[in-house]
């Protein structure tokens, strides 16, 4: 049990060739956390898969006749709420502005959006019509969906990956070694502790903090382009009514949406005059 405790450690010991970097500026949310980026992985090179991922998305939309036309009033709709946020992207990075938007709707039952690298936006006509979401909530998704590739989140995952990978083969080589060089039930036990140890401590907890800052940075990228972040609350709570039997919080990739909503609500007021300006600017 010692040596596959042992082993386990090592898993997570083992880290690939990383760099420490701040994607975005602080914001008045302060997004300052640090992150761990491979040097085996750049920016253009999540942003290139991205945008073969988003053509082939759109590709099967449009075999499916599901892509709403660019004169839909729902696409028009959340086209013209992306047009006011995008923008604001360069509170946080000014980079963002010279990327190769693009924004669509998708007729789906499925209550989601994204945005991947890049600035490839897509939402599903689902999350409009069954939480019936206002311009203030859909914009409150679209901040967050827009922070998650402004903090570069996906090639930060993806880094995580690589390290857990080279983590479970240097436990291998270790288990191995310590089993008289056979594969045998040690190399397996440390596989099994060393991947379950790497999901919980580390791989979840930094998936709640991407939700977690996606959040808190869509609530300002909202409130600068004029939505009134109290939008946040209601749509969270919808969310909530819509989400029941979700997993508990300490194995889930997402905050819980008690806790969610009580930190939205403690940045509300750092974001609050950031709308009160845009409204009068309006």
């Amino acid at each position: 049990m010692k040596k596959t405790l042992l082993l386990a450690s090592m898993a997570l010991a083992l880290l690939t060739a990383c760099q420490q970097v701040n994607t975005t500026q602080g914001g008045a949310v302060g997004a300052n956390r640090k992150q761990s980026m491979s040097t085996l992985l750049s920016a253009k090179d999540v942003d290139q898969m991205a945008a073969a991922a988003y053509t082939d998305s759109l590709k099967q939309a449009r075999q499916k006749n599901a892509l709403l036309p660019a004169n839909d009033p729902v696409a028009i709709r959340v086209k013209n709420i992306a047009a006011r946020i995008i923008p604001q992207t360069a509170v946080f990075r000014p980079d963002a502005a010279n990327w190769k938007w693009e924004v669509n709707v998708e007729k789906s039952p499925e209550l989601n959006a994204y945005c991947m690298a890049g600035g490839k936006i897509m939402f599903y006509t689902g999350i409009i019509d069954q939480l019936k979401l206002t311009d203030d909530e859909i914009a409150q998704i679209m901040g967050h969906e827009i922070s998650h590739a402004l903090r570069e989140h996906s090639r930060e995952r993806l880094s995580e990956q690589y390290n857990k990978q080279l983590g479970l083969q240097g436990i291998s080589i270790a288990a191995s070694i310590l089993g008289g060089g056979k594969y045998d039930g040690l190399t397996n036990a440390a596989l099994g502790v060393g991947s379950q140890a790497y999901d919980v401590a580390l791989a979840l907890p930094n998936s709640r903090t991407h939700e977690s800052e996606a959040d808190m940075m869509g609530l300002e990228l909202a409130a600068r382009a004029g939505y009134n972040p109290n939008a946040a609350v209601t749509l969270w709570q919808k969310m909530a009514a819509a989400s029941k039997g979700a997993p508990p919080q300490f194995l889930s990739t997402h905050p819980s949406n008690q806790t969610r909503i009580a930190e939205l609500q403690a940045k509300i007021p750092a974001v609050m005059p950031l709308y009160e300006a845009a409204r009068k600017n309006k």
